[in-house]
């Protein structure tokens, strides 16, 4: 009979523990997002080539006008930027993001320090030689 009651007992105590380790965790509630930029954009092509870039300007570092591949969102990890693009200028700092159009433009390094730029580049895919 104690063999009996000690067997129920152990049974009783194994499916609690078993019951507890199969039960839902909670959840962790999801951290919060910020959206940095929202855009619609016709895309260039179909399939498109995507890149992520990230580029290092020294302190007063100014490139010569140029374009690039593709249009894209840019984010500025560090320093601060100032961006002539078609003649508009605007100047961005560390977790700022701009859209670049893909045309003829310039940045300059207007900050104290070094400035870190991830450029996410949508172009058509290059063709492959014969």
């Amino acid at each position: 009979m104690l063999a009996t009651a000690i067997k129920s007992a152990l049974l009783l105590i194994a499916t609690g523990l078993l019951a507890a380790r199969v039960s839902p965790a909670e959840e962790a509630p999801m951290p919060p997002r910020q959206i940095l930029l929202e855009k619609m954009a016709d895309l260039p092509a179909n399939p498109i080539n995507a890149r992520v870039i990230r580029v290092s300007f020294p302190r007063g570092f100014k490139t010569p006008l140029h374009t690039h591949e593709g249009p894209g969102p840019r984010y500025v990890v560090k320093g601060k930027v100032r961006i002539d693009e078609g003649g508009q200028i605007n100047t961005y700092g560390p977790g700022e993001v701009f859209w670049e159009s893909g045309q003829w433009m310039s940045a300059e390094n207007v900050g104290d320090e070094e400035a870190v730029m991830i450029i996410f580049e949508l172009a058509k895919p290059k063709a492959s030689a014969p």
